[in-house]
């Protein structure tokens, strides 16, 4: 059985910095692409950032270049993601999904993702 588990949301003031964790178990880790996602109060699901099975390839969505970090650790099997410089306009829910991929593969679309954790909440106070 998949599990997948987000961790480290919160509430934070503006201008203030969150990491989220996220373990999956059940699964070969690193054999899967793994992404972010967040879905903001009555707004669709949108794609944060992705990183590859192996760590060498990353991208983000334009909202989060510059002040959001993925990462992963493939021995624990665990990826992050560092935020920083966190506005309101991040308040959201945070989604962990794992995608299966090729090496050095990434994807930002959301169809591509068989494990999806149920997220971790993110408000970020003016």
């Amino acid at each position: 059985q998949v599990q997948v588990i987000e961790s480290g949301g919160g509430l934070v003031q503006a201008g203030g910095s969150l990491r989220l964790s996220c373990a999956a178990s059940g699964l070969t880790f690193s054999a899967y692409a793994m992404g972010w996602f967040r879905q903001a109060p009555g707004k669709e699901r949108e794609f944060v950032a992705t990183i590859s099975r192996e760590g060498a390839a990353t991208d983000y969505a334009d909202a989060a270049k510059g002040r959001f970090t993925i990462s992963r650790a493939n021995a624990k099997n665990t990826a992050r993601l560092q935020m920083n410089s966190l506005t309101p306009q991040d308040t959201a829910v945070y989604y962990c999904a794992a995608a299966g991929a090729r090496p050095y593969q990434i994807t930002a679309r959301a169809s591509d993702y068989a494990y999806w954790g149920q997220g971790t909440q993110v408000p970020v106070s003016s």
